[in-house]
């Protein structure tokens, strides 16, 4: 992966984070999570799995990035980003990630995500359909492959079109 797509997903996480977490979004992990819910931090740990979520418009991606990568731009469309934090290590590990996304009329997309790799980091990549201010429920069920255990996450946003 380009280090420009790696900066922009970044950037992207952060400010999106800090907006959800402000108000829009309620997150509540099952499995036993060891520490605070999902909607208070961008991630749900267990034991020593740390397990970073977060979603953005595919607008934010620069259009010759995101031809690249094969994404799709536009308004409605949005990313889940999920990476996989194994006993503090500074990148991602390997994982099987899947799930779904449900609308508030319970109309479900099922994600489908695509392993992105840059130098020793992997992160996973979905994209996902919505409508202006659409309330979101996203379930995700995400394995290490250093440990098989499935961890379910549960987390809800508001989604924004482009004006």
């Amino acid at each position: 992966m380009k280090p420009a797509l790696h900066t922009i997903l970044t950037i992207a996480t952060a400010l999106l984070l800090g907006a959800v977490l402000v108000g829009c979004g309620q997150g509540r992990q099952s499995s036993e999570p060891t520490d605070a819910p999902a909607a208070k931090q961008p991630y749900s740990e267990f034991g020593d799995t740390r397990i970073y979520h977060s979603t953005f418009n595919s607008s934010f991606l620069e259009p010759q990035i995101a031809a690249t990568y094969g994404i799709v731009r536009g308004d409605g469309k949005g990313l889940v980003n999920v990476s996989v934090i194994v006993d503090g290590e500074p990148s991602g590990t390997p994982a099987t990630v899947s799930g779904t996304v449900t609308n508030l009329l319970g109309q479900l997309q099922s994600l489908d995500f695509s392993a992105v790799r840059e130098g020793d980091s992997v992160y996973y990549l979905a994209p996902f359909n919505f409508t202006h201010e659409d309330q979101l429920t996203f379930n995700l069920e995400v394995s290490a492959d250093s440990d098989p255990t499935p961890h379910q996450i549960e987390f809800k946003r508001t989604m924004y079109r482009d004006m």
